[in-house]
């Protein structure tokens, strides 16, 4: 490998130019004393960090500015980020300590530099650090904001200069991304940059089918803009005609959006028809915004007829996230479908900057979606979980969340996540009234706890002072304030009984002459199974262990090893770990030197050769493989990085892999056999089932296949679309 060869004077003139491009994007907000603030923060992190390089071989200082770059330019903060993000890094790489911060810039900057650095020490490997250090930066965001929307900046910029990772942490990385911080900046309104990380995220984890669409936008980009101009040509005159000051243009859609697209309607590239969307921006005083949207809707269905279904009015109610806009999709030119976006200036800001353009026009905005938004995280984090990873599920089941619309009886409007229910809303509105909650009536009706809301809904709550919360409510809630109030009571029931049962464990030891210790109870409950003492005392106390247990375990003492239960996970995944070093023989690689180990194939995505794969240690099945496009990728890489082995299939053995085909085409005499001819006869490929079902003489089908590899999978499919009848055939995402 050559060696690197640093030119630092051209280096020192580089970030002298990064310095003064952000000095000129900071110019909007900037006031007296703030570009001598910056400064003084830009030396500091330049001295702390001067001896630090980038993986890409770039001096570290690239990073800190970039992120305060795009903190001022594409979220649109002022000097206090932009301090707090040149010295995001310091107390977490370098010498300097949160006390030396406070000192000179203050204990604001202190306090949100804290939030952005991550936990260090000894750290309990059966949980995860990932969540962890999530939960940490959430608790600050209860008190700053800014904390999370550096971070959302410090992770748009590692991710946008991310080529030089290994693969590995590309992965966990990507994963963690599209799991948590896409769906945190959609919730903070950031769209430009949710949109951003998705497509980042998926670059990495499923690179093939992002180069695909990449591909064909660029190969269909001179069509798209003379499409776009025949659509909006006359819209502008009119517009003009009607005094209505408007920008009118194309925004094309994000690669991640066009392929969920096609994952769930099934369609190919060519069919996905809403590849852009057109937006009308309105120039318009605060008084007339409203009317004057609606005269610009009015206008465009002058001209393209609308499909009534899809009106959406987040104008008159505005999403939680603060996101105001009237959505149409319209009949355009050549039978095309189009989706037609309004809203005004300052609207279009809150849809682009989001929680920092909404906290500056908030005097004039009537909406607090945000700030209700961030008054709930508040109370989710006053009783927070002892599990982070339930936590940051729960947290994150909210964020991407549409929503439904309800009333109160007295008519106050409640916005909750789409499928929310009764008790759900319960909950939203008192703790008390979700806990002692035993059904509802929605106008006037009287309806089950598990009602789904729809909108537009009157709900009355019905009580009862001898209701508690039941653990099966836990699968009727979808709102993470009602999960954890559900648990939290549900824990200090349980706490209660446990605490009855102990006492009652203690006279039945003491009779069997067991000392009572907390190393005999650790050994009891390692030899029933159960995961602590405090289950031990819970199911002591509700008959499910009982004397014949203990004297079963004072009979096989001898037997039981010396064990404390929470470390039996570790030590199997320590084991497993270890052992990824040192076996031989499988087409599979596994592991940092990609030696060979047994390991087995995740049902949930069935991997074949040729797959882009991952191995995750397990606790009681040793190793498993995952495509990186499995439906539990994302949150295993996310919440679970310590446990991700590298995987490489070697393609030197000719084994066959259990995988799925979906068919559908147009229902004829010997379609069937023709299909199945293909696959036995012409490929030689052993078909473990087939079912098909015809309906109004359309077939669907799913065929269950033995394959060598994606190659040999690719051919089959290729070959199964030229037969005569067949429209579609993809492969399943996951094969149960």
């Amino acid at each position: 490998m050559p060696e690197l060869v640093i030119d630092l004077e051209a280096e020192k003139k580089e970030i002298i130019k990064r310095y003064r491009a952000l000095l000129r994007a900071c110019k909007p907000t900037l006031q007296k004393g703030d570009k001598k603030l910056i400064r003084k923060a830009f030396v500091k992190s330049m001295e702390a960090h001067k001896e630090m390089r980038r993986k890409s071989g770039e001096p570290y200082i690239y990073h800190p500015v970039a992120v305060a770059q795009i903190c001022a330019e594409e979220i649109g903060l002022g000097t206090t980020s932009i301090v707090c993000a040149l010295l995001h890094d310091t107390v977490e790489d370098t010498d300097l300590t949160l006390e030396d911060i406070e000192q000179e810039f203050g204990p604001k900057c202190s306090h949100i530099i804290d939030g952005l650095t991550k936990i260090s020490g000894v750290f309990d490997q059966s949980s995860s650090l990932q969540a962890e250090n999530f939960r940490k930066m959430l608790l600050t965001l209860a008190d700053d904001v800014r904390v999370i929307l550096i971070k959302l900046a410090d992770r748009l910029h590692n991710m946008r200069t991310m080529e030089h990772m290994p693969r590995e942490k590309q992965l966990k990385i990507s994963s963690e991304t599209i799991y948590l911080y896409a769906p945190l900046a959609h919730r903070l309104g950031l769209y430009a940059i949710k949109s951003e990380l998705e497509d980042l995220s998926m670059k990495y984890t499923e690179t093939a089918t992002y180069k695909f669409i990449a591909q064909k936008l660029k190969e269909t980009k001179a069509d798209r803009r003379r499409f776009i101009r025949e659509f909006i040509e006359p819209l502008k005159k009119a517009l003009a005609d009607q005094g209505l000051n408007a920008q009118v243009m194309g925004r094309p859609k994000s690669i991640h959006s066009i392929w969920t697209k096609m994952k769930n309607k099934g369609v190919p590239f060519e069919e996905v028809y809403d590849l852009f969307a057109i937006r009308v921006i309105l120039d318009s005083h605060p008084e007339n915004e409203k009317s004057d949207c609606w005269k610009a809707y009015s206008l465009v269905t002058d001209f393209y007829h609308p499909n009534p279904d899809r009106l959406r009015d987040w104008i008159s109610s505005p999403k939680g996230n603060g996101y105001e806009s009237l959505h149409t999709t319209v009949m355009g030119p050549k039978g095309r479908w189009v989706e037609v976006q309004i809203r005004t200036k300052r609207m279009d800001e809150i849809a682009e900057k989001g929680f920092a353009a909404h906290w500056k026009y908030k005097e004039s905005s009537s909406d607090s979606g945000l700030d209700n938004w961030i008054r709930k995280v508040r109370e989710t984090l006053s009783n927070p979980e002892t599990n982070a990873l339930d936590f940051i599920d729960e947290f994150k089941m909210n964020l991407f969340s549409d929503e439904v619309f309800v009333f109160t009886p007295k008519g106050q409007l409640v916005k909750l996540p789409n499928n929310a229910t009764a008790l759900d809303f319960a909950f939203e509105i008192h703790t008390d009234i979700g806990a002692r909650c035993i059904g509802a009536k929605v106008n006037h009706k009287l309806v089950p706890l598990s009602y789904q809301l729809q909108n537009g809904d009157q709900l009355e709550i019905i009580t009862s002072g001898k209701q508690k919360p039941k653990e099966d409510w836990l699968s009727t809630v979808v709102t993470a304030k009602a999960k954890s109030k559900i648990k939290a009571s549900l824990k200090e029931e349980r706490r209660r009984v446990a605490e009855e049962g102990k006492e009652m464990l203690d006279r039945k030891m003491n009779a069997l002459k067991i000392p009572v210790n907390s190393n005999n109870l650790h050994k009891i409950a390692y030899f029933l199974k159960l995961s602590s003492i405090q289950e031990l005392y819970y199911q002591f106390a509700t008959g499910k262990v009982e004397a014949k247990h203990l004297k079963g375990y004072l009979e096989a003492e001898k037997a039981v090893e010396n064990k404390l239960p929470e470390k039996i996970e570790n030590n199997n995944i320590d084991r497993l770990l270890r052992s990824v070093k040192s076996k031989a023989d499988a087409a599979l690689l596994i592991g940092e030197d990609l030696g060979r180990i047994d390991y087995k194939l995740a049902t949930c995505c069935n991997p074949i050769p040729g797959d882009d794969v991952f191995g995750f240690v397990t606790v009681s099945e040793g190793i498993k493989i995952h495509r990186t496009s499995c439906p539990n990728a994302a949150r295993l890489l996310a919440n679970f990085g310590y446990r991700v082995v590298k995987a490489k299939w070697t393609g030197t053995q000719e084994i066959a892999f259990l995988t799925g085909l979906k068919i559908t085409g147009i229902d004829d005499i010997g379609v069937v056999n023709n299909i199945t001819k293909v696959i036995s006869n012409d490929l030689k490929v052993n078909i473990r089932s087939i079912m098909i079902d015809s309906n109004d003489g359309i077939f669907e089908g799913s065929i269950m296949v033995y394959v060598h590899g994606t190659s040999h999978l690719d051919n089959l499919i290729k070959t199964l679309k030229q037969v005569n009848g067949v429209l579609t055939v993809d492969r399943f995402e996951a094969v149960r």
